[in-house]
């Protein structure tokens, strides 16, 4: 089934509505995440899951592929895949919710700026990617930041990483699952509605669940919690299937721009000079690494007969 944005739109600009909408909804969830802080984090990450399950279910029914969806539940390779890139990202989510609601906005804005160095040093160690030198300074320039924040605040900048690497994995794996991106999300969230389920049966036995014990508020906070979740991820996969690689690339930075300056501007949180130079250096490598994408990007269109 054709995804409809608009009468007589071309695919482009289908594909550049659905992605620009998905960033700028992961742009602004840190204000959804902030309203939540006061709850535990594993308890709204458990909700984002079981919320997320009805919204994906109602998509692949619109879109007529439950029937990949029986095949990758009968398939005992696709749901270990499945599993594993369902526990990368449960590790990302659980770090972002966190860190949100910790004052860390801007440590998590730090980490998807990293994200897109850390794919292509990924692509290097375990596909065999040869790096080209902008891509080596690109790299060297983000090491360099990472290093800096490190002997600044005594440790490494363990969020930054966490969710860089989280996501950069589950970026890795994810490609090896043979099923689309709404298919798979899908699969993702139903192998992890049965633990979400089971912690959330914990909570209102042990007398701690806000969505039995709080109010009307509380509980529309965490019924919201699965659009919040399943409606930018959908968008993206409709939108990354609509556009070229290269655009999808330079958007990506649109959400950590956002959220960064959500944190200085909004939330308020400390900037130190150490943290300015480190940000100073990521922005420098990835203006480099977006030169060199948009570089190859032309260099292989001149190529095409």
């Amino acid at each position: 089934m054709a995804v409809e944005a608009g009468p007589g739109m071309s695919d482009g600009r289908k594909g550049f509505i659905f992605a620009l909408s998905a960033y700028l909804l992961w742009g602004i969830l840190p204000f959804y995440l902030k309203a939540v802080a006061y709850m535990p984090a594993l308890e709204v990450v458990a909700h984002r899951i079981v919320w997320s399950v009805p919204i994906a279910g109602a998509v692949l029914w619109w879109l007529g592929r439950f029937d990949d969806l029986r095949t990758a539940l009968t398939t005992p390779r696709m749901l270990a895949m499945a599993t594993l890139t369902a526990t990368l990202i449960t590790i990302n989510w659980g770090t972002y919710v966190w860190a949100i609601g910790a004052n860390h906005a801007v440590d998590t804005a730090l980490g998807y700026y990293i994200n897109p160095l850390v794919n292509v040093v990924l692509g290097s160690i375990f596909l065999s990617e040869k790096l080209t030198r902008p891509q080596m300074v690109a790299v060297g320039l983000a090491a360099c930041a990472v290093l800096l924040l490190t002997y600044s605040s005594g440790g490494l900048p363990w969020i930054s990483l966490v969710l860089a690497f989280s996501f950069g994995f589950y970026g890795f794996f994810r490609k090896t699952l043979p099923i689309g991106p709404t298919q798979g999300f899908m699969l993702e969230v139903l192998i992890l509605s049965i633990p979400s389920l089971g912690f959330i049966a914990w909570t209102v036995a042990q007398g701690t669940s806000h969505f039995v014990n709080g109010g009307g508020h509380d509980i529309g906070l965490l019924l919201f919690a699965g659009p919040a979740t399943a409606i930018p991820l959908i968008l993206y996969a409709f939108g990354a299937k609509l556009l070229r690689y290269t655009t999808i690339g330079l958007m990506q930075y649109l959400a950590p721009t956002i959220v960064f300056l959500c944190a200085i501007f909004v939330f308020k949180e400390p900037f130190s000079n150490s943290q300015f130079i480190a940000f100073a250096l990521i922005w420098a490598a990835l203006a480099i690494y977006t030169w060199s994408m948009l570089h190859e990007s032309r260099k292989a269109k001149a190529l095409t007969p």
